[in-house]
């Protein structure tokens, strides 16, 4: 099998992926990372390891206390080790502090891209700005994989996810000594209660019908129940895919994705009235007053031959956007503002 290292967005991933629910599996790695180096740095106070006698040894341990520590993702639990003098004190807290943001990214990334000792290197390397020793990374790494592993292949038949989002991002990834284009796949839920869920990741060379077949499957048999709705954009193979795997189940073309296309079929100035009056379409709270605005669109416009490829990309997609409009009112503003 080939290596692979992925050089990730985090900024198009951010949506979908630090904004839905992560929390459990980032706490436990985080947890994990955090009070492994904190243990390392006593051995290396001590200068002796767990019941060796040396000569040179500073100090002796002496368990652990529990704090918490607040971080971007909520209060994590930390078993933060002791000496008998007293004298020895974690650097890790504070390091944590000045590496918040880039040290949860490079623990998402290796959530996503599953655990290597290059990507456990990175998560260290980010929390304490220093090389570590390779054996302490091989024990790290040996205890984090079956922690993502585990996560990565949880059982989705708990929780019952009405409404489902799939998408893919080409990132550039480096195989064989060369750098790649690769799809990285992507779906996310929200519950009964409007919570966001990352439901999995996979990667593949390209989007195809087989592929998002592939993916949708290893989620179904996961135990993920078909959705009422699914939303994605309009590939030709995931939508085929869609409809094979979650029979019944209705399809939603991502709004996002679609205004993005009708707005790309119009000039590039002096539109900013007809961009307004666009998006004001999808104001609309209802499927029937979604459509009579688009219609009052395309009648104030429909004599501007500038405007043709846009209006013609409006009618024939239209419909597919405004399922969510048939939902319940409370979750309305969930699909109006979908993870792509």
């Amino acid at each position: 099998m080939a290596h692979i290292q992925f050089n990730l967005n985090f900024d198009e991933l951010k949506e979908k992926i630090l904004t839905s629910n992560l929390d459990d599996i980032l706490k436990s790695t985080m947890v994990l990372v955090l009070n492994e180096y904190m243990k390392q740095e006593q051995t290396d106070y001590l200068n002796a390891q767990s019941y060796e006698r040396s000569s040179d040894r500073r100090d002796y341990r002496n368990g652990y206390y529990e704090r918490e520590l607040l971080m971007s993702i909520g209060n994590v639990p930390l078993r933060v080790p002791r000496t008998h003098s007293g004298e020895f004190h974690t650097s890790a807290l504070k390091k944590y502090e000045r590496s918040d943001q880039s040290f949860l990214l490079a623990l998402v990334e290796m959530v996503v891209n599953g655990v290597s000792t290059r990507k456990v290197t990175n998560v260290v390397n980010k929390l304490c700005g220093e090389n570590v020793s390779k054996s302490f990374v091989s024990s790290l790494t040996k205890k984090l994989d079956p922690v993502v592993e585990e996560w990565a292949n949880r059982s989705l038949s708990e929780i019952y996810y009405p409404y489902v989002f799939v998408d893919a991002m080409y990132v550039k990834v480096r195989e064989y000594n060369r750098v790649v284009s690769k799809a990285i796949y992507i779906a996310t839920a929200i519950d009964d209660n409007g919570k966001r869920h990352v439901l999995g990741f996979d990667v593949d060379h390209e989007e195809s019908y087989e592929a998002w077949k592939d993916f949708l499957h290893r989620l179904k048999q996961r135990g993920l129940q078909a959705p009422r709705l699914v939303i994605s954009d309009a590939h030709s193979g995931l939508k085929k895919a869609i409809q094979r795997v979650f029979v019944g189940t209705a399809w939603q073309r991502c709004t996002v994705h679609f205004k993005r296309n009708v707005i790309d079929k119009m000039p590039k100035k002096g539109i900013q009235e007809v961009k307004n009056d666009f998006k004001r379409i999808y104001n609309g709270s209802s499927t029937q007053e979604a459509r009579n605005i688009k219609n009052e669109f395309i009648e104030k416009y429909k004599d501007q031959p500038k405007l043709e490829k846009a209006i013609h990309t409006l009618e024939e997609g239209f419909e597919d956007t405004i399922q969510y409009l048939v939902e319940p009112l409370n979750i309305i503003n969930l699909y109006a503002l979908p993870t792509s």
